[in-house]
């Protein structure tokens, strides 16, 4: 019965564990240097950007998630996935002047910005998607 009790605990939080713990991996990999690591010596134009997207895709989606449950539902879903996205791009603004200024090894580039941007404004759609009123899902507790 313990077990069950601390795993529900668990699960009320899963969201702030999951969004929280994303940050810091976007973190880490944003300001240490892969110079001399041929491990991911992929090829593809523009591949980085993609990366970018990704990265910003998942921590919108994990983000808005994050914002619904610590809310509880209370606050209107346009609050949130607002506050998500505008920290997001701001954070993505963040790692790059840190990128340019802190690291000799990065370099702060817009067209990541912009890929961020791109990322987390689709992420936020997708959350305002699955909570759309026709979906079945309700934003409100």
């Amino acid at each position: 019965m313990q077990l069950t009790r601390n795993w529900w605990v668990l699960k009320n939080i899963r969201y702030r564990i999951g969004f929280l713990a994303w940050m810091v991996f976007i973190t880490v990999l944003s300001l240490i240097s892969f110079e001399g690591d041929n491990s991911l010596d992929i090829n593809i134009p523009h591949f980085d950007k993609l990366v970018h997207l990704s990265f910003y895709f998942i921590a919108s989606v994990l983000g808005g998630l994050f914002g619904r449950e610590i809310s509880k539902g209370r606050i209107s879903k346009l609050i949130v996935l607002g506050i998500s996205f505008v920290g997001l791009v701001l954070y993505g603004i963040i790692i790059e002047v840190l990128q340019g200024y802190l690291t000799t090894y990065r370099s702060a580039e817009l067209m990541d910005v912009m890929a961020n941007s791109v990322g987390a404004l689709l992420g936020t759609l997708l959350i305002w998607a699955v909570f759309y009123k026709g979906s079945g899902l309700k934003w409100e507790n």
